[in-house]
């Protein structure tokens, strides 16, 4: 398949891009560039290659979650301007 200065026009105006004709031909070239490298990438053999989501391998790198007991609530609360128990007070703000 090979792109055309009309396929590069027709997406350009899907895309509301205004373009020069010059830069209509370079998107046309690099267009098919890009086009004739995946039809040779489409030539390698690939079936004794595995398909994998990703060429590097990947681990989960979270912590597990530990449930833990905090003493920085009252910390925090301390510095409330207005608190009661172990809550901030705020002035109501719906009615």
């Amino acid at each position: 398949m090979k792109i055309t200065i009309k396929d590069v026009e027709y997406v350009a105006k899907l895309a509301q891009l205004e373009l020069t004709e010059q830069e209509k031909k370079e998107y046309t070239i690099q267009l098919n560039s890009i086009l004739e490298y995946m039809d040779e990438l489409n030539k390698v053999d690939t079936s004794n290659v595995l398909s994998t989501a990703s060429v590097i391998k990947i681990k989960n790198v979270f912590r597990e979650d530990k449930i833990k007991k905090s003493d920085i609530a009252e910390d925090i609360i301390s510095n409330a301007p207005s608190k009661e128990d172990r809550f901030f007070k705020v002035k109501k703000v719906i009615e």
